[in-house]
């Protein structure tokens, strides 16, 4: 059995049922602790991000806005892109409604764990502040679950590699512009490298520079697309929720595993894009300068919304109108590639140049928020073993970036899929665990701010 095939295999086993319904039951119990305040407390998380309660004295390294822009900037990325385009051609147009189902459930648990990393931080081996699910697993739970915090850092320290992101960016540029996949990956791993050795205030002044920009950049370009196609927007909405229940195909014999595949690629996509219950989020927020754990919850959850229901919706239109629909199944183009056939469709050369324009951005503003969270989970790991500092980390995300430009598509899916499911596992059985103690923070915050 190839290696491509055995990915494959076991990705379709971890995120199968199983995990569904653990993932399902783990979102009820925390709906019923929230009873949806977060999401009704939108317009507070917004007066946050703009600094408004901003407390200069707390701990913490970056500020609000840059720790959502550092976690939008591993999320708002070729996921939205590509990945939308991967969901489509893996699970038709109905996996974007489970993809949305997805996101609005994400944002209130990425509520919970974004608190979480802030009520307990911890200390790296250099004595600074961090957050993230292996300190709220170890501090939260006690020293006899470290070994749950160790499994998530050591699938995480898979799963946050940019292998996608390159992998894509690779296969565009050779597609596009007939540059080879090994000079991409060269290319950029020195100018990752380069930005890693200036450490985390280096990655969050970047992050917040370029991620708005990109965002806007790339809505105006996919609203471009809808305009010159508005009449077949209505019908794909329709196409969506159809396709999402299987409605379509019940002439056909719809069976309940073809549905059940519809859902495990949304739900897959989703955790893709938006992260929600993965833990990656948490390792960003975690830094946040904040006294008050409840804020920096309150600030992550903004991130599903922006990520999911906002870009990864525009992407899905765009795709579905800027081709033919119906004749799906006779396009041989998955990823990337699908996405730039449907903006050139409509916009000609000018939407593959500026497709092109944003996939660079959105593909490398990843690779650096990425490689924030690929340090974390390395040096909750290792702990400076070799008294080297940074170098040998630096090191080895760099040849994966080199690495991952040349690797075949399927094989980088299948293991970025493996290595969420089983980094949302223990995140999810913690962040359930520990969700009470959010939830009694949360009324004091409430009633302090009048929300």
């Amino acid at each position: 059995m190839d290696i491509e095939k055995l990915l494959s295999e076991i990705a379709g086993l971890v995120w199968g049922t199983p995990l569904l319904i653990f993932l399902l039951a783990a979102n009820i119990i925390l709906l019923s602790f929230s009873k949806l305040i977060p999401i009704r407390g939108l317009k507070h998380a917004f007066s946050l991000v703009t600094g408004k309660h901003e407390d200069k004295d707390a701990q913490g390294q970056i500020t609000h806005f840059q720790a959502l822009s550092n976690a939008l900037a591993a999320t708002i990325g070729l996921g939205n892109i590509a990945g939308v385009a991967v969901a489509i051609h893996q699970g038709g147009a109905g996996a974007v409604f489970w993809m949305w189902v997805s996101a609005i459930l994400g944002m209130n648990t990425k509520f919970f764990e974004c608190s979480l990393a802030v009520m307990f931080r911890g200390k790296d081996y250099q004595g600074e502040v961090q957050g993230g699910p292996m300190y709220y697993i170890e501090k939260g739970m006690g020293k006899a679950f470290r070994p749950l915090a160790l499994a998530f850092a050591f699938f995480g320290l898979i799963g946050t590699l940019a292998l996608f992101q390159i992998n894509q960016l690779a296969s565009f540029l050779d597609t596009s512009y007939s540059l080879e996949p090994m000079w991409t990956g060269l290319i950029f791993m020195a100018v990752t490298v380069y930005i890693l050795l200036g450490g985390l205030k280096r990655i969050s002044s970047f992050t917040s520079k370029v991620v708005p920009g990109m965002s806007v950049l790339y809505v105006l370009l996919c609203v471009g697309v809808l305009a010159m196609n508005y009449e077949a927007i209505i019908p794909m909405f329709m196409s969506i929720f159809e396709s999402a229940f299987g409605f379509g195909q019940v002439a056909g014999g719809v069976s309940g595993y073809a549905l059940m595949h519809v859902i495990q690629t949304g739900v897959k996509r989703a955790a893709f894009s938006n992260e929600a219950g993965i833990g990656t989020a948490p390792m960003a927020h975690g830094n946040a300068k904040t006294s008050e754990p409840v804020s920096e919850g309150y600030v992550a959850m903004l991130g599903p919304l922006i990520d999911t229901i906002i870009v990864c919706t525009l992407t899905a239109l765009t795709i579905l109108v800027g081709i033919d629909a119906a004749n799906m199944d006779d396009i041989a183009l998955n990823g990337i590639n699908l996405t730039t056939f449907a903006f050139t469709q409509s916009l000609g050369e000018f939407g593959k140049h500026s497709l092109g324009l944003i996939i660079f951005l959105f593909s490398f503003s990843t690779m650096i928020g990425m490689a924030n969270y690929n340090k974390k989970c390395w040096d909750y790991l290792f702990r400076g073993r070799w008294g080297l500092g940074d170098k040998p980390f630096i090191l080895f995300y760099g040849a994966t970036i080199a690495i991952g430009a040349t690797i075949k598509m399927s094989a980088v899916v299948s293991l970025i899929d493996i290595a969420y499911a089983l980094m949302a596992i223990p995140n999810i059985i913690a962040t359930v665990f520990l969700a009470g103690k959010v939830k009694a923070s949360l009324t004091k915050y409430n009633q302090k701010f009048k929300i």
